[in-house]
């Protein structure tokens, strides 16, 4: 009976693993400047705060363009 047979198994499916590594939340330091002196340090701060922030979304960005890369590789 052609019911009956056995089914060869389905090979098993590949596993993609996003393997970016974790970010956290930008946030810009709190500041209150009252002199010219607090204003360019609140500047500097500020400056600095969206570098750090900018250098983890590059970093995610070439991950995931790594990950993509490497997927349409594979056969």
């Amino acid at each position: 009976m052609p019911g009956c047979a056995s089914v060869p198994h389905l090979p098993a499916p590949t596993l993609i693993v996003n393997g970016c590594p974790p970010v956290s939340r930008c946030h810009l330091p709190p500041s209150a400047p009252d002199n010219n002196g607090a204003l360019h340090l609140a500047l500097e701060r500020t400056e600095s705060a969206w570098a750090t922030c900018a250098a983890q979304v590059d970093m995610i960005v070439n991950c995931q363009q790594e990950i993509s890369h490497v997927q349409t590789r594979q056969p």
